[in-house]
């Protein structure tokens, strides 16, 4: 992506760390950190880093609403919301 060379340095290792190599989260994770993390409030940023900290099958489970993320349901429910408008904008 092109945006990736002009983006700070702890930016773009938070970016490089959403992509997790499944597609399914690298759809959500990658494009959250660069168009919605800059401008979260530190602790939901700090929330974002511990997320980024669980197993990719937690994540998957947590992003496709197979299981619940109990506390980091309201982070899973802001990066879903994200994804909903990205796809609005997309049609």
């Amino acid at each position: 992506m092109a945006r990736d060379s002009r983006i700070s340095g702890d930016l773009q290792k938070i970016h490089w760390r959403s992509r997790r190599g499944m597609l399914e989260l690298d759809l959500l994770l990658a494009p959250f950190t660069l168009e919605v993390y800059p401008d979260l409030p530190p602790e939901d940023q700090f929330r974002y880093r511990q997320l980024l900290e669980c197993e990719d099958q937690d994540l998957f489970a947590w992003l496709m609403r197979r299981e619940s993320a109990a506390d980091r349901q309201p982070l899973i429910d802001r990066i879903l919301a994200h994804n909903a408008a990205r796809s609005e904008k997309a049609d």
